[in-house]
């Protein structure tokens, strides 16, 4: 009889082993799992967002434009970005040859990785402005004042299907590098409502003196 009830007790405590082995609600621990929570070392649920990554932005003033972009990205920004100092509109087509001027955001921010970090530059035989140049403002239903400024970011900033010519105010040479050349005169004149008709000026280069 003994024999009988042992192999009895074995084939019961073999049966609740296997119920609790496909039991879906059991976990590791004996407690059961709850609905939405991952089990401890699972994957995040697909969809989920990263959590934002955030780190001190060096400072990159007064250093060469292409090794404040080097320093950024090891830093971990990857967003980089970088314009004129002067207003010019002049493209940074070789960094090596700018230097930083101003950044944004300020040195010493505690900012997102994913922030894009903006550097005012001028190139390295020129002096930093004390505080950046701006473009022109975009010309609305009149003429703005433009002399003093730079050819290119003044085409820029006039409608694109404006006619425009350009005149060499000093010494009837080309002007072929409107980055290089500010203006000395306009017309029309400042006020004067922009109806669609021709516009001209006369510049120099950025170091000349106007006539």
């Amino acid at each position: 009889m003994r024999t009988h009830h042992t192999a009895a007790l074995a084939v019961t405590a073999a049966a609740l082993l296997a119920l609790t082995a496909c039991n879906p609600q059991s976990s590791d621990t004996g407690r059961p799992a709850v609905s939405g929570t991952p089990a401890p070392g699972a994957p995040a649920p697909a969809g989920s967002a990263p959590a934002a990554k955030t780190a001190t932005l060096p400072g990159f003033v007064g250093k060469g434009l292409q090794t404040a972009q080097d320093e950024a990205q090891a830093a971990g920004f990857a967003l980089l970005k970088s314009h004129d100092a002067l207003g010019r509109d002049r493209l940074q087509a070789l960094d090596r040859n700018w230097k930083v001027c101003s950044q944004t955001p300020a040195a010493g921010a505690n900012v997102d990785t994913s922030t894009t970090v903006d550097f005012g530059a001028v190139k390295l035989e020129e002096s930093c402005p004390a505080a950046d140049a701006p473009a022109p403002k975009p010309a609305g239903s009149s003429m703005p004042d433009f002399v003093g400024q730079g050819m290119k970011a003044v085409r820029g900033a006039l409608p694109s299907n404006a006619s425009i010519t350009v005149k060499d105010a000093l010494q009837g040479r080309m002007v072929l590098q409107e980055s290089n050349w500010k203006v000395c005169s306009q017309d029309p004149k400042p006020g004067t409502a922009l109806t669609g008709q021709p516009v001209a000026f006369t510049v120099a280069k950025t170091e000349e003196s106007c006539p």
